[in-house]
């Protein structure tokens, strides 16, 4: 397989090419990926429109493709284009910010020091030092992020742990985080499970659905029958939290 792609970009034909195509008076860019699949796809995200087809694929029958999928196309890039764009978040004493589906006020302490989370059973505070010269985004994206990671570490033990049940003996891959904007999580056998630190906003259930669906990647590399069984078994109520995800990822705050 890497002998083939090698063979075509040397041929002058690059793995990934932006492109575009036009619908009467619309011109719509996309994204245009060969590899090593069987079958030609497209998506549509907040980057726009990316169509991938097979090393062999020419251009003639990519744009075939894209044009006998013409009304889904511009029906999802419309509704793309209609969704509210995140807001920025200002980090101000007072601020709310969701953290774990709970809103979370925002301290800003004057001095040095570290971060503190307060919490009790109804509130969830977080005191931030802030010093002249500062940027409080920065730090508060920090502290974000060192929260995500340990959090999201206890939840890969525990469902490592589930996978055990039919699957013993998986070594625990490493985790890191990502800030990817189109992806919540990612696998693979070389860097182990990444996490989209964003993730810390949602709830418990929607967190625990995306590290139960990267972990299932550890037995199935795909998105087989066979991947979908595995994410079943670790995490029954999938299908809800995968929908809630599709529904509220674009309104994350902007930090």
């Amino acid at each position: 397989m890497f002998d083939r792609l090698t063979r075509l970009l040397n041929a002058g034909s690059p793995a990934t090419q932006q492109r575009e195509i036009v619908f009467g008076t619309r011109v719509v860019p996309y994204v245009l990926k060969r590899s090593a699949r069987k079958t030609f796809g497209m998506k549509v995200d907040a980057n726009g429109l990316t169509v991938s087809i097979p090393l062999k694929g020419s251009i003639a029958e990519t744009e075939a493709f894209i044009r006998h999928h013409a009304a889904w196309l511009i029906e999802k890039l419309d509704a793309h284009a209609a969704r509210p764009k995140p807001e920025r978040f200002e980090v101000v004493d007072g601020a709310k910010l969701p953290v774990l589906g709970q809103d979370c006020t925002i301290r800003v302490m004057p001095g040095a020091g570290r971060a503190r989370w307060i919490e009790s059973h109804f509130d969830r505070e977080l005191q931030l030092p802030h010093r002249p010269g500062q940027d409080p985004r920065l730090m508060l994206r920090r502290v974000l992020q060192r929260h995500a990671l340990d959090y999201f570490a206890g939840r890969l033990d525990e469902y490592l742990h589930r996978l055990a049940a039919t699957h013993p003996g998986v070594p625990r891959p490493a985790l890191s985080l990502t800030g990817a904007r189109t992806r919540w999580g990612s696998c693979s056998r070389h860097s182990g499970i990444r996490l989209n630190w964003r993730l810390i906003h949602f709830e418990h259930a929607l967190i625990d659905y995306v590290v139960a669906h990267e972990v299932a990647h550890l037995i199935e590399m795909n998105h087989s029958p066979r991947f979908w069984s595995v994410v079943e078994l670790l995490c029954p109520d999938w299908r809800a939290a995968r929908a809630a995800l599709k529904a509220r990822g674009h309104a994350l705050p902007e930090i």
